[in-house]
C-alpha cells in the first residue's frame, strides 16, 4: 500500500495529475480516478447519515461499510490489488434479508424523501449507483475485479431498504409517488 500522508499540499497535483498507490501518475480525469471521487463522495455522505439518530444495528454496520469503502477505495488506487474481500458483499446480503424483512412489500414507488436521515440514506443510494457506474466504466477500460461492483450494488440496495427502515422508525412512512395510475385505480374503487 502507499506511503500515509504527512503532508497534504504536496503540489505534485498542479499539472493535471494524481498519483495511484502504485506511484504512477495518472490525470485528474482518468476513469479511476473518477471512480475512486465517487467512492470517497459516497463515504463521505454515509459520515452525514452517521451524524442522524440511527438504531444501534444501523449504525454498526455503516461505520463498517464505510471502512469496506476505504478498503474499496484502496483497491481501486492500486490497480491489480485484492483489498474488497467477498465476505463484504455476503455481508451486505445478509444485511438486506433482515432489514428487507421487517418492512411492508412495496405497492408503489417510493419518493427519495420523509426523515432527514432517510432522504440522507437515499443520497447515499444515489452515490452508490453512480460509483458502481464509474467502475464498470473502468472495468470496461482494465481488469478489475468483481467485488467492488458486486458490492457498490448491493451498498445501493441495502440504502435503499435502510431508507425505508429509517421513515419507519418512529412511526412514519414512505411517501409514496402520486402516479396518474394509482389516482385512477382509486378513483375507480371508491365509485
Amino acid at each position: 500500500m502507499g506511503k500515509r500522508l504527512t503532508q497534504i499540499a504536496t503540489r505534485t497535483g498542479d499539472d493535471g495529475t494524481t498519483g495511484l498507490g502504485d506511484n504512477t501518475r495518472v490525470p485528474k480525469y482518468h476513469l479511476r480516478v473518477q471512480a475512486l471521487g465517487d467512492v470517497d463522495e459516497l463515504n463521505s455522505h454515509i459520515g452525514l447519515l452517521l451524524c442522524e439518530p440511527l438504531p444501534a444495528e444501523v449504525r454498526e454496520l455503516l461505520i463498517d461499510v464505510q471502512h469496506q469503502l476505504f478498503n474499496l477505495g484502496g483497491e481501486l488506487s492500486i490497480p491489480g490489488f485484492e483489498l474488497l474481500k467477498e465476505a463484504a458483499v455476503l455481508q451486505l446480503d445478509q444485511a438486506l434479508a433482515t432489514h428487507n424483512s421487517t418492512l411492508p412489500r412495496l405497492q408503489e414507488f417510493i419518493l427519495p424523501a420523509g426523515t432527514r436521515a432517510a432522504a440522507q440514506a437515499h443520497i447515499c443510494r444515489t452515490v452508490a449507483r453512480r460509483a458502481e457506474r464509474a467502475v464498470v466504466a473502468l472495468g470496461a477500460q482494465e481488469a478489475v475485479r468483481e467485488t467492488p461492483r458486486h458490492y457498490l450494488n448491493r451498498l445501493s440496495d441495502l440504502m435503499f431498504v435502510l431508507s425505508r427502515v429509517l421513515n419507519r422508525m418512529d412511526g412514519g412512512d414512505d411517501v409514496y409517488w402520486k402516479s396518474e395510475r394509482l389516482a385512477r385505480s382509486e378513483a375507480d374503487d371508491a365509485a
